[in-house]
């Protein structure tokens, strides 16, 4: 054998035993990659725009981009988004839905966008500006949140429901240091007063000039065991600062000032705002301390406005006040609805009332519920009922209207085809008056008969 290959097969090694040989291999099948994303794959490489839209997400509150993207990056970016991110930064630029959805469903448990002219953005908006008016607390509480929290959401506000108005903290000073006080200081005594009894409005009114609905209440919710009667009032001040507001709110439909304990000078000046308003169509002042006085000022508003509904439920006004409403009813063609349940104006107001109803044609729905009414009003109702051919709803619950009332009201009601509603719980009317009153109201309700009473009414609109 020749040298050279000798020497090669030298070189070569000796194959392994086969036993060596079976190990190796069962050494290879046992190894494993293991991870803890179980996603990850070598074939699996992110996108370099998925990378590029995961960048944009990342800094996006100090370089918001958007407007540049393509309809699908620009949902992927939105959807993405913190809900978390400054409303200076989203307020103005974010339009998309379904993130002002998961803004609103993180801050409260229960959102209903039915109220909110099913807009996620405008219920986020509301409830946010609504909650920093809730908690301001005078002289505490900085503005320039909430001025500016007014400025970013203008847009978006249409009306704010406010159920608490925190006062001033007071501090209370041991007599001989208020004695003192007054001594040093002599005229400056009240120098120490808070600058504001509740939240000025007049801070955001230039800001939301489309507010379309102000619900109000002076007083303190879920006070517990620390109530007074201080946390509820609604001081010559507040009178003052509202006044002006609303002259700035000439969009507003809606006002509503409830259990506020407004009485009838605030409730005098109030109304005297609102004679020239030029969208009012909605007052509200039920649960207050409004008696005569007031509501004679009420029926001087019934004969310059365009009041559509009027509530003023749960006041003190009396015969006298129930006649100056029904005077200006018997002249006004606007008011749909009247409430004036839980006051005072008896058999004297109640008869004034109806006979206002014989020349009034615009009416619909009337409320006298808790009235302190018996027969003679229930006689004069009787007559309106068979020559109103408005009211679609009237309510006498909780009177003593009695027997006699009932048999009157019944011989009414036979000739009526067009009231829907009758409310006489609690009246006394005798079991078979308020059943026949029950069988011609749902003679009325029939569907052919009250869509024959609608086609009128929608030529006319037409």
């Amino acid at each position: 054998m020749p040298e050279s290959l000798a020497s090669e097969r030298a070189a070569v090694p000796a194959p392994l035993p086969l036993q060596h040989r079976n190990a190796a291999a069962d050494l290879r099948k046992m190894r494993r990659i293991v991870t803890e994303d179980y996603r990850w794959s070598l074939a699996i490489v992110p996108l370099l725009s998925d990378l590029c839209l995961q960048n944009i997400v990342r800094n996006f509150e100090h370089k918001p981009i958007l407007d540049k993207l393509l309809p699908k990056h620009k949902t992927k970016v939105l959807d993405n988004l913190s809900t978390s991110l400054p409303l200076p930064v989203t307020a103005n630029l974010i339009s998309y839905e379904d993130y002002w959805r998961r803004c609103c469903a993180e801050r409260w448990p229960v959102c209903d966008i039915s109220h909110y002219g099913s807009s996620w953005k405008r219920l986020f908006f509301e409830r946010h500006l609504e909650n920093l008016i809730e908690r301001f607390i005078p002289d505490v509480t900085e503005t320039r949140s909430i001025c500016e929290a007014a400025e970013l959401s203008k847009d978006y506000v249409k009306r704010l429901d406010i159920q608490q108005l925190l006062p001033p903290v007071r501090v209370e000073m041991k007599k001989d240091e208020e004695s003192e006080e007054i001594s040093d200081t002599g005229s400056d005594a009240g120098a120490d007063l808070p600058s504001m009894d509740h939240f000025d409005f007049n801070l955001i009114a230039n800001s939301l000039c489309d507010l379309q609905e102000l619900h109000l209440v002076y007083g303190v919710k879920g006070c517990g065991m620390n109530f007074e009667w201080n946390l509820f009032r609604f001081t010559d001040r507040d009178c003052s600062l509202l006044v002006d507001t609303l002259k700035k709110f000439r969009n507003l439909k809606v006002f509503r000032l409830h259990k506020s304990k407004v009485d009838d000078d605030k409730a005098r000046i109030l109304i005297k705002s609102l004679l020239d308003h030029p969208s009012l169509v909605h007052l509200d002042l039920s649960h207050n301390l409004i008696s005569d006085r007031g509501a004679r000022a009420i029926g001087k508003l019934l004969n310059q406005s365009q009041l559509q509904i009027l509530n003023l439920c749960n006041n003190n006004v009396r015969p006298h006040g129930a006649q100056a409403i029904a005077h200006a009813l018997s002249k006004n063609s606007t008011l749909t609805t009247l409430n004036l349940r839980l006051n005072h104006i008896g058999d004297e107001g109640g008869q004034t009332l109806c006979n206002a109803l014989l020349q009034n044609s615009t009416l619909v729905t009337l409320h006298l519920g808790s009235n302190e009414l018996s027969e003679p009003t229930a006689t004069v109702l009787a007559q309106v009922l068979t020559q109103n051919t408005a009211l679609r709803s009237i309510s006498l619950s909780s009177n003593r209207i009695g027997l006699d009332g009932g048999k009157q009201l019944l011989e009414g009601m036979s000739e009526n085809k067009t009231l829907l509603e009758f409310d006489l719980r609690l009246t006394d009317v005798g079991q078979e008056s308020e059943f026949f009153i029950n069988q011609v109201l749902r003679r009325n309700q029939d569907p052919a008969r009250v869509q024959s009473q609608i086609k009128p009414t929608h030529s006319l609109d037409r």
